[in-house]
């Protein structure tokens, strides 16, 4: 099953943020979103239409079969058909939520506190390099491995295909099949949480392959362009 094309890829996005998409498919899909940059912006795409589609929709009040139901559920012994049972279940849904909101306001002044503490961030130091040359042995990507981040820069002389993307590969310490490390940037940087598996220092060589739009169909490289070795610094 092909999962880039894009009536696949956002129907199941539409699922995934909706919470309809569950069990091994929600599983499988996550894994998806760490390997197919595409998926994981389609996904962010869809989580933005929704939660803007919701603020947009007026609000509804239940009728009051439904608090007698919900009420029914926490206390199956309690009666559910008068309206003092419901009146009694909102004071202790307000009383509940007026303890969650102080509980929640008291994070947030921790967490200021602790934000305005720190005067500078700490970033793990940069543990390994490649750099990825052209025939004229000028850098195109230069990646840089830490402990919790993958970095990727774009230098000036990428003459970039605006047809095609670019993968990034990494070949297992062990043999097997390259594993995708996701889409490289046409143009800038971006960072991104390495697996834990590159941070082997057994694993030494990372490929580049072209791709079609959304990266590779089928899992594989389909045109591997350069290929080159991970430095220890």
């Amino acid at each position: 099953m092909n999962y880039l094309t894009e009536a696949r890829r956002n129907a199941l996005a539409a699922e995934y943020v909706l919470g309809t998409l569950r069990g091994k498919a929600r599983v499988r899909y996550q894994k998806l979103m760490m390997q197919y940059q595409v998926i994981a912006e389609t996904t962010a795409l869809w989580e933005q239409y929704l939660d803007g589609l919701n603020h947009r929709l007026p609000p509804v009040t239940p009728p009051p079969r439904v608090w007698q139901a919900i009420q029914k559920r926490i206390n199956p012994e309690e009666r559910t058909d008068t309206s003092g049972n419901i009146v009694a279940f909102e004071r202790k849904r307000r009383k509940q939520w007026r303890l969650f909101s102080g509980v929640a306001a008291a994070a947030a002044l921790m967490m200021a506190v602790l934000l305005v503490s720190m005067t500078e961030p700490v970033t793990a130091p940069v543990e390994r390099v490649a750099i990825f040359n052209d025939s004229d042995n000028q850098p195109l990507w230069i990646i840089e491995i830490s402990g919790d981040s993958l970095n990727v820069r774009v230098t000036g002389a990428l003459a970039a295909r605006p047809d095609k993307d670019y993968q990034l590969w990494m070949a297992p310490a062990g043999g097997g099949a390259p594993i995708s490390l996701g889409l490289l940037p046409k143009s800038g940087d971006i960072t991104r949480i390495p697996p834990s598996m590159l941070l082997d220092k057994n694993v030494t060589v990372l490929a580049v392959s072209m791709e079609p739009p959304g990266g590779s169909p089928n899992g594989s490289p389909t045109d591997v362009l350069y290929h080159t070795n991970i430095f220890s610094v």
